[in-house]
């Protein structure tokens, strides 16, 4: 019986991977970076302009040698930290231009996920995900999508219709999540919701609700959306309509 148990686990864990692999990479916030095979912690501070010492205080790192692969660390300061390499990161700020307003809640694709602002988003017709305001624009480097902030509980809908292919909260860095497939070609991501109203493998319809927004993984209520075109990260404003 034990070992039964064992072989689901790890089915279980097998299969998640290989999900978020076809989701074109799992996201993490921006502010922050997740290990891959070859990385060392001065190799990560470096590309990041930042101090070993910064990243080792930011994530408690009580050994700065030792590190996993798929390990989530912050990159950038916290909000009211400084950093001792005094670097500046560029594209954290929001619409509003206020340095660092979510920086540290807002989930993006791995560091390997080329995002694109050319790639043909006028194939595919999308609605307001939810209402409120756009905290934060896609920028394609630390932004791979929108931020929009409401009230806890407003109604998170699916942009297009499609198929649920991800719903759960067993990956860091962006809390609740779902994750449609509306063709071969386009996926959307929707992050931080307090409660999640569909399940996998659930077809959806365009404008039905899905969720209800929240702040799991964030430090404020708002919704993190994305849109993927063959698994890059592309600006979901130029298949929203205008306001």
């Amino acid at each position: 019986m034990l070992e039964t148990t064992r072989m689901i686990k790890r089915l279980v864990c097998v299969s998640l991977v290989a999900l978020i692999a076809a989701c074109g990479s799992a996201p993490v916030a921006p502010g922050f970076y997740r290990v891959e095979r070859g990385d060392t912690l001065s190799k990560i501070a470096r590309s990041h302009r930042q101090s070993v010492q910064s990243i080792a205080r930011w994530n408690n790192l009580n050994n700065p040698d030792s590190l996993e692969i798929g390990q989530v660390l912050r990159v950038a300061p916290p909000n009211g930290a400084a950093s001792t390499s005094g670097a500046v990161r560029s594209g954290n700020s929001n619409s509003n231009g206020n340095p660092g307003a979510s920086a540290s809640a807002t989930p993006r694709s791995a560091p390997d996920d080329s995002a694109s602002s050319s790639a043909p988003a006028s194939s595919i017709s999308l609605v307001w995900p939810t209402n409120g305001n756009v905290i934060r624009t896609f920028d394609g480097a630390n932004s791979k999508g929108i931020d929009i902030s409401a009230a806890a509980g407003t109604p998170v809908v699916a942009a297009a219709g499609g198929t649920v292919v991800y719903a759960g909260n067993g990956l860091r860095g962006y809390g609740n999540l779902l994750i449609l497939k509306h063709n071969a070609e386009y996926l959307t991501a929707y992050a931080h919701n307090r409660v999640l109203l569909v399940k996998e493998g659930e077809s959806v319809a365009q404008g039905q609700k899905i969720a209800e927004m929240g702040d799991t993984d964030t430090n404020r209520v708002m919704l993190h959306f994305e849109l993927r075109y063959q698994g890059r990260s592309i600006d979901p404003s130029r298949a929203l309509p205008a306001r």
